[in-house]
């Protein structure tokens, strides 16, 4: 059964690996439109999104497989962070989230296809709990100079040299990275 990932994100890519699925990797180029508010329904939206994009283009080639689409956004203050535009929003993001806490949301679908046709679909979102230890000016230039957070969600990523700033979670390490694996996986293998 082939797997295809909705997604150009490395992280997303090796976080499957981690768990021994090597997906095939098909960005989804659809525009995203948001119609919902709420940062998990947002997340569920946009995932169901790329999924139903790659799924109705690719089913007749994937015959049998299941399409895997994600999206991560980060909510601090009544607000959703997504990817900064440039360094000046980056610091304000980090500004914004450093020294408390906020929330990681993840949406994930997962569409079967079977014959050649979609078949079945599921859609979830994770919630993760992150608190960020106070950080100075200066320690907020120098991570948003290092080039790290301009691709990610909230302007940074947990894995990387934002771990220094880290003070704790609660809930899933691998959604905040990206990709809830052990939900995804154990959705998947109701259709293996």
């Amino acid at each position: 059964m082939e797997i295809l990932l909705a997604s150009a994100s490395p992280r997303r890519k090796m976080l499957l690996e981690q768990i021994g699925i090597f997906p095939r990797i098909i960005p989804s180029g659809i525009e995203e439109k948001v119609t919902k508010t709420e940062p998990s329904e947002v997340v569920m939206e946009l995932s169901s999104m790329k999924a139903e994009d790659i799924a109705y283009r690719y089913q007749e080639q994937t015959g049998e497989g299941i399409v895997i689409g994600a999206d991560t956004v980060v909510a601090a203050e009544g607000r959703i962070l997504g990817k900064p535009a440039d360094e000046k929003e980056a610091v304000r993001m980090i500004a914004m989230l450093q020294g408390r806490g906020h929330q990681v949301y993840t949406g994930v679908t997962l569409i079967r296809i079977r014959e050649g046709k979609v078949q079945e679909k599921c859609t979830f979102a994770e919630e993760t709990e992150v608190f960020v230890y106070p950080m100075d000016e200066e320690e907020i230039a120098a991570y948003v100079k290092s080039g790290d957070p301009m691709d990610k969600a909230g302007a940074y990523g947990i894995q990387g040299a934002f771990a220094a700033y880290i003070k704790g979670i609660k809930g899933d390490y691998s959604n905040v990275v990206g990709l809830p694996v052990g939900r995804t996986y154990q959705e998947m293998k109701k259709w293996l």
